[in-house]
């Protein structure tokens, strides 16, 4: 009677640690499934990362980049922040030779890393053209969105370039600004080829005309 006492305790002992294991692997099996659903990462076009247990579409996979200092995503070089002024906001210089304000806007504006387009005023078009486009051929100018900034000062450059939103210290990685392109069109030298009425090239587009008051 005993003896049977005793196989039946150790038969409910088995059964029961049984059961634990069992229990135990389902526990675990479940904590695996729901770390396999946590799988998928997707980073956004705006560098913001998230996670999901459905795989990404292709067009909710950012391809890779490089990444600028700080974490801040980067395209062509140019940090997202960057990218969002110049949208609203692009930045243009008029300069001309042997100008100290044009060389000082010119640097301070690749010192905060602001891309920007250069237009050259070096001839008597160009200057006819700068004063067309901004009542006065006073130089540097420097064009804001719809504002245009005559002459240079430090400090108005710094607040038209926050108020447009450009980061304070930018860093550009890989970047190389543009040569700067003369404003008025160069008229084509004659050429054998001209006379016999080859197709020519369009003729350069000025930029569009400076609106007054700031646009921020």
């Amino acid at each position: 009677m005993t003896t049977m006492n005793l196989m039946n305790t150790s038969s409910a002992a088995r059964s029961s640690r049984l059961t634990r294991l069992a229990a135990l692997a389902l526990l675990l099996g479940g904590v695996a499934a729901g770390a396999m659903a946590q799988a998928y990462k997707v980073v956004g076009p705006d560098g913001k990362i998230t996670y999901t247990d459905k795989p990404p579409t292709a067009s909710a996979i950012k391809a890779p980049g490089s990444m600028a200092p700080g974490g801040d995503a980067t395209d062509n070089g140019i940090p997202y922040a960057t990218r969002q002024a110049m949208a609203k906001y692009p930045v243009t210089l008029y300069a001309t030779r042997n100008c100290q304000g044009c060389d000082m806007a010119r640097q301070a504006l690749r010192q905060r890393g602001v891309p920007f387009t250069e237009y050259s005023i070096t001839t008597n078009a160009d200057i006819a053209a700068l004063g067309a486009r901004f009542g006065s051929t006073e130089s540097p100018v420097v064009q804001i969105g719809g504002q245009a900034m005559k002459g240079y000062s430090s400090a108005d450059l710094a607040s038209y370039l926050d108020a447009a939103g450009y980061p304070a210290q930018a860093r550009l990685t890989g970047y190389n600004w543009p040569a700067a392109t003369p404003l008025a069109p160069r008229a084509a030298p004659a050429t054998a080829a001209a006379e016999t009425q080859a197709p020519s090239s369009p003729a350069l587009q000025l930029p569009p005309p400076s609106k007054s008051g700031i646009q921020f």
